[in-house]
């Protein structure tokens, strides 16, 4: 008996090691992409000024919604932080459901997630995550124009500005100045790179917890689970509704994953080796805005009601899009006809993904210096970091803040404020801005769109 224990316990040490030593070489072949695509953010979050965001986001017509996509792209990939920033922009002023277009093209059409879609699942699933992410935003701002407006969408609003009275105390809204600069000086300057690169190093402290899950989950589900676990969740060989029944499994994995933004990809690339369709894995994959924790922001943001609107809607045009983007593509002859035995390579070898792996890692590792010495450098003016998840924030934009002891700390988010202020003492206090008594500002809100007094 103490025999077979000892096989079992050895069978199972056997499947969690080759579960680590996949996901990592899945985080090795995309080491280089996350460093260059979190470059490109940081540039574009720190050089691209906000200030129009939502001033030209009062409705969800064709040429709003064009700019809130434009917008989200330009912004964090984070799907928390893109919520916040939704809610900012709909507090502000702009349009509900222009703010959760903003929130959709944030999270699946940003550079750091195609690039490693990539290298990790290959060039058609980055194509079409732009593909459909496009189909995404078309047919949520056809839907939302008819069921995310009403009566719960003033009272959301209403409560977010009442809130915001209570709780925000720093000064009205501006972007750090040097946005406001030619191009030409922007990129010669040393303060504007030594705060890209800020913005580059705050993003990865922020999803290091969702990268390092991903991976981890990703490596489990291609070793441990067997292909008759992932023939039970989606059907085969039943034509079209294979299909259906895949797109609208997808974004309940992602539902109960609890993984968001970059952590889906791994996520997603044991899924399509495990059997799911190719419309399946890209609704998956714009279902990061659906994970439990993220309803559970939409509830403490807008109200249950409304809240649970919101996941039919978006779990619908998920949905459909991952389906229309499945048609598109085996249309065009574009699906892949054969899918991979592994997700990642079974060792270490030396070839061009290491050489690339090498190269970024000397970029990060000058990213992280002008990062550290960026107020010697001439950056850190009109920033802070959120001393939760680390991410950096402007001070005059920043979705949430706090006063403690007379200083004014800065969050990305009100659930990172809200668990600064549960356990203040476990978060060192080394980036907080001492307050500065500001005008008062009263706001009047009248049908989505703001006035100042």
């Amino acid at each position: 008996m103490t025999g077979v224990v000892l096989i079992a316990s050895i069978g199972w040490l056997d499947a969690i090691g080759r579960s680590l030593r996949e996901g990592f070489f899945m985080f090795w072949e995309t080491l280089w992409p996350l460093i260059l695509g979190f470059t490109l953010s940081g540039a574009v979050q720190a050089f691209v000024s906000r200030d129009s965001m939502t001033a030209k986001m009062g409705d969800h017509g064709p040429v709003a919604v064009a700019r809130a996509s434009c917008y989200g792209m330009a912004s964090s990939s984070c799907s928390y932080a893109a919520s916040a920033m939704a809610k900012s922009l709909f507090m502000k002023g702009a349009d509900f459901v222009a703010a959760s277009v903003f929130m959709v093209a944030s999270t699946n059409l940003v550079v750091e997630l195609g690039i490693v879609l990539v290298v990790l699942m290959g060039w058609q699933f980055a194509a079409s995550e732009f593909v459909g992410g496009v189909v995404m935003i078309a047919l949520l701002a056809l839907v939302g124009g008819f069921w995310l407006r009403g009566k719960l969408v003033v009272e959301a609003r209403q409560r977010l500005t009442s809130e915001a009275d209570r709780e925000l105390g720093h000064a009205p809204s501006k972007s750090a100045a040097l946005q406001h600069e030619p191009w030409s000086k922007k990129l010669r300057s040393r303060g504007g790179w030594a705060d890209a690169a800020s913005y580059t190093m705050a993003d990865l402290t922020m999803l290091r917890r969702e990268l390092m899950i991903g991976f981890t989950v990703a490596g489990f589900l291609a070793v441990v689970v067997p292909v008759q676990a992932w023939n039970a969740v989606f059907i085969h060989g039943h034509g079209g509704w294979t299909t259906l029944e895949n797109v609208a499994v997808g974004p309940l994995i992602a539902l109960v994953s609890f993984v968001c933004s970059i952590g889906n990809v791994p996520l997603a690339a044991a899924l399509w080796k495990g059997g799911i369709s190719f419309g399946g894995v890209v609704s998956f994959i714009f279902a990061d805005l659906i994970s439990l924790p993220l309803l559970l922001i939409y509830r403490r943001y807008y109200g249950m009601r409304l809240m649970l609107r919101m996941l039919v809607i978006f779990w619908a045009v998920m949905s459909a899009a991952g389906l229309v983007t499945e048609l598109i593509f085996r249309a065009a002859g574009l699906v892949p006809a054969t899918r991979p035995t592994q997700v990642a390579p079974p060792h270490f070898s030396w070839g061009y993904t290491t050489y690339l792996n090498i190269a970024f890692l000397l970029l990060f590792a000058g990213l992280y210096w002008a990062s550290r010495n960026r107020a010697r450098l001439g950056g850190d003016e009109g920033y802070a970091l959120d001393l939760v998840c680390g991410m950096q924030v402007e001070t005059a934009n920043a979705p949430a803040s706090a006063l403690r002891a007379g200083k004014r700390f800065y969050f990305c988010s009100d659930r990172c404020r809200m668990r600064f202020e549960a356990d203040p003492e476990r978060y060192p206090a080394k980036e907080a801005k001492r307050e500065r008594p500001v005008e008062p500002v009263s706001v009047a809100v009248s049908f989505g769109r703001t006035h100042k007094n």
